[in-house]
């Protein structure tokens, strides 16, 4: 991955869009990113004569001619699709809300997970009964945005890679640092699976001896 870091002490050329999705520009305030004619100035850079310039440090990102900068220590702004880990940090009636290093909570409706087995079926009051034997509050998931509001940020875990997680390490780094792709979930060649989620929170599960059941992504093991 390629990193270009500039500042306002040297004029930079204008900002170029490259098709290689590792690369990444990093200005600070003041870096003239591009020129007013080719681009829109957005959130974190401001007109200064003819040039977009920065008006915070971070990282440049490009939506059709729209030009922004993502702040190193923002919050994470979800969108519709984005695969994230959160923690779970309370169990309410038929959903269970969860801290995904957002403004606003992740909210993870009972209808949208699958239960242990990968059942999906239409939840009773009894599953409604049982949420706390699924997933409670401290317990770490991975779910998928299903849909942005104003006043909520709707998730879903329906899949079988989505759901509850078990041993392994968390690692919390800036959203900015992480961009969609189309796969998140990796298996590396010494058995151990990662997760590259797009809140900045990024789950490393340990080597297993054998294969993680289908559970739903649900596991109740405390051992390594």
């Amino acid at each position: 991955m390629k990193v270009e870091i500039t500042g306002p002490i040297k004029r930079t050329k204008p900002f170029e869009n490259d098709k290689d999705v590792g690369d990444i520009k990093i200005v600070v305030p003041g870096t003239v990113i591009s020129n007013r004619t080719d681009f829109m100035s957005g959130h974190g850079t401001f007109y200064s004569n003819d040039d977009i310039v920065a008006s915070v440090a971070g990282a440049v990102r490009q939506v059709n001619k729209l030009l922004t900068v993502q702040p190193f220590k923002s919050r994470y702004s979800p969108d519709v699709g984005d695969v994230i880990v959160g923690r779970v940090v309370e169990v309410q009636q038929k959903r269970w809300k969860v801290d995904i290093n957002s403004i606003s909570e992740g909210l993870l409706a009972l209808a949208n997970v699958s239960l242990p087995g990968g059942e999906l079926r239409r939840k009773s009051a009894e599953d409604e009964m049982r949420m706390r034997m699924y997933m409670e509050e401290g317990d770490l998931v991975v779910a998928e945005v299903l849909n942005v509001q104003s006043d909520a940020i709707q998730l879903q875990a329906r899949t079988l890679r989505y759901g509850k997680l078990g041993q392994g390490l968390l690692v919390k780094v800036s959203p900015s640092l992480m961009k969609r792709r189309k796969t998140h979930f990796h298996d590396l060649h010494f058995g151990a699976k990662l997760i590259l989620a797009r809140n900045g929170w990024v789950w490393i599960e340990p080597p297993s001896d054998g294969q993680m059941s289908a559970t739903g992504g649900y596991t109740h093991s405390d051992e390594l």
